[in-house]
């Protein structure tokens, strides 16, 4: 196929940070990005070709969006399967990554099974009830995580069970059901493993080609990602091994597009404690699959010979896959230190800014709230640990308040 630019439009479901990222992107390649979201102005509007202002679920909104779009794809995983399925028929525009996988990754239980097939997994039951798992207890052993199977994110939806007697408070709190009337399909446990660190692989499936970039480490607190690294701070035979795992679990998903991998990095961990492929002996398991950029991926916009976004639009396009090849990174989250939701005015610019080896990203959210993710900062240098400690330096030297 030949490519020319000006190029086609892209179809964006969601209009965040993500969306704002994918437009950012899309400008020097040519391409136009339209972006359907429920919320008037949203952080894209100011970099991307036209918002539609429409929910996730407006079946019209969606088809309408497919007409007008060489290729649709989501930034979000609100977005609706079957709708886009759907409007993809009715338009002819197709959909990347594929609506399958979209609905597989939307159900923890379902994604778990399909990444068992390729990739080695924490040990996990299908649960119904409080006496399920006090069962899967028996069985595994102490301690699980329960976990919503659908609408979990940043951690919410996933609580910890340290024994029998927790089955009844940790289904409650993270499906919001009272036990006696947990829907059949709301929860799975997993054998909760200790980890040495959380590692994430942004892989890539193009037509006929994947690739995966350098592997990052990622810091949580509070269930929330607040800063990464790259190259991740293990051994090069663990990080190979990341690599590995993230390019078979593009196997088991449909589509062209950008995948966020979440793993853990374990260290003799019982092997009845882990299932799937490849379960003995290994020392990378599988978390959780994000069907889109993520933000484990932010380190490529300054970081990469092609950042995320460039490649999940060159992917979904069919377009030839950027590079991948990185070099020392850090991303720090700039996240709303505020009590309660206020206008997002935010001091300390001038910090980052003032370094040369910084790079700030401001997501154009207008409020401010507890813990919200308003943008990032990204240091680029020659050694993991040094970028990290400056990029959390000047995450801490800015405050929303």
């Amino acid at each position: 196929m030949e490519l020319s630019t000006p190029g086609p439009t892209v179809g964006v479901v969601g209009g965040g940070q993500l969306g704002r990222m994918l437009g950012e992107a899309a400008g020097p390649l040519g391409v136009e990005v339209v972006a359907l979201d429920p919320t008037p102005d949203p952080p894209a509007a100011p970099v991307v070709r036209d918002t539609v202002t429409a929910s996730f679920d407006d079946a019209d909104a969606v088809e309408a969006l497919a007409e007008r779009a060489d290729v649709l794809t989501y930034e979000i995983e609100l977005a609706e399967p079957e709708l886009l399925a759907a409007a993809s028929e009715e338009s002819g525009t197709p959909v990347h990554p594929d609506p399958e996988t979209l609905r597989t990754t939307r159900d923890k239980l379902q994604e778990t099974a399909a990444m068992a097939e390729f990739a080695p997994v924490p040990a996990y039951r299908a649960v119904a009830s409080a006496a399920d798992v006090r069962a899967a207890g028996e069985e595994l052993g102490y301690p699980l995580m329960v976990k919503a199977r659908r609408g979990g994110y940043d951690g919410r939806g996933n609580v910890p069970v340290e024994g029998p007697g927790d089955a009844e408070a940790a289904l409650a709190e993270a499906t919001g059901h009272a036990p006696e009337q947990l829907p059949e399909d709301a929860a799975m446990v997993e054998a909760l493993v200790p980890f040495e660190r959380e590692l994430a692989v942004m892989g890539v499936r193009g037509d006929g080609e994947r690739a995966a970039y350098p592997v990052t480490e990622t810091i949580h607190r509070e269930q929330i990602l607040r800063a990464s690294v790259t190259p991740a701070r293990c051994s090069e035979p663990v990080r190979e091994e990341a690599r590995e795992v993230a390019l078979s679990v593009l196997e088991a998903l449909e589509g062209r597009g950008v995948f966020g991998i979440e793993t853990f990095h374990v260290e003799g961990v019982d092997p009845d404690r882990l299932a799937g492929a490849g379960a003995e002996g290994a020392r990378v398991l599988v978390n959780e699959i994000a069907p889109r950029p993520h933000n484990s991926g932010h380190w490529t916009i300054e970081g990469a010979a092609c950042s995320q976004f460039e490649q999940h639009l060159r992917a979904v396009l069919g377009w030839p896959l950027g590079g991948t090849d990185g070099r020392a990174a850090a991303t720090a989250n700039l996240l709303g230190d505020v009590d309660e939701p206020q206008p997002a005015t935010m001091s300390g610019v001038d910090a980052i800014l003032g370094e040369p080896s910084a790079h700030l990203h401001w997501y154009g959210k207008r409020e401010a709230r507890p813990l919200r993710k308003m943008g990032h900062v990204t240091v680029v240098g020659d050694d993991p640990g040094t970028t990290l400690e400056r990029a959390g330096e000047l995450r801490d030297a800015t405050t929303f308040r």
